[in-house]
């Protein structure tokens, strides 16, 4: 004798609910729904992150970012002139099992420095390599050094600065002064203009849309900057 799920197997219909009630649905098809949509809902920001990304990129609102090696550099300036200044906390990362992370897990945190467009004079950037330095100097004409869309993500910075219509204390993200914008909830400042006489920094990168460096001078010294 064949039984009821036999027939519904064969005719493939749906029994009718009882009157007065409903019938459950199957809690297999109920799970695999929700499960769909959960995958769908945890989808659409992913997608909506990496297509603002993008956009971000192709506009130049972000730089392009890299895995750092590790190594810092020193980089020194008697004067650095910039309009549209911005400066927020940021982390830069390490290439995966990088010789250099020691036990910072490969990463380093840092302060990105973003000028629309800088001038610097007496520029010196030096790598120590254990016993030797990797030396380059530039702009020590009459000519100096200029660049656009300059970044630098230090980790210490010093000298005798000044800046016009500064604002502290803005959210990274809302940032507009320059062509970089941080985390949000990150805080930040920004100004029209800056000078810094004497400047020092440590540097983990740097990146410029165009970078000018006249007297260019590469070398291997003793000492560095």
């Amino acid at each position: 004798m064949a039984s009821s799920s036999d027939a519904l197997a064969s005719t493939g219909s749906t029994p009718e609910p009882p009157e007065g009630g409903t019938t459950a649905p199957v809690a297999p098809e109920r799970r695999g729904r929700v499960r769909l949509r959960r995958t769908a809902i945890m989808a659409v920001p992913a997608t909506a992150v990496a297509a603002t990304l993008a956009i971000m990129t192709a506009q130049g609102a972000l730089g392009v970012q890299f895995a750092i090696s590790g190594m810092p550099f020193t980089v020194t300036a008697t004067n650095l002139d910039g309009t549209g200044f911005e400066q927020f906390g940021n982390l830069d990362n390490m290439a995966e099992d990088s010789p250099n992370a020691g036990d910072t897990g490969g990463q380093v945190l840092v302060v990105t420095s973003a000028i629309k467009n800088a001038t610097l004079t007496k520029l010196c950037q030096s790598v120590d390599l254990g016993g030797t330095n990797l030396l380059i100097t530039a702009g020590n004409g009459s000519t100096p050094v200029t660049a656009k869309d300059l970044t630098t993500d230090s980790t210490e910075l010093s000298g005798d600065a000044s800046f016009n219509n500064i604002e502290i204390g803005n959210d990274a993200s809302t940032l507009n002064k320059a062509n970089a914008r941080g985390n949000k909830g990150v805080f930040s400042q920004q100004a029209d203009t800056v000078h810094i006489g004497n400047l020092r920094q440590t540097n983990y990168a740097t990146t410029a849309g165009v970078f000018k460096l006249p007297g260019l001078k590469l070398r291997f010294s003793s000492s560095g900057c």
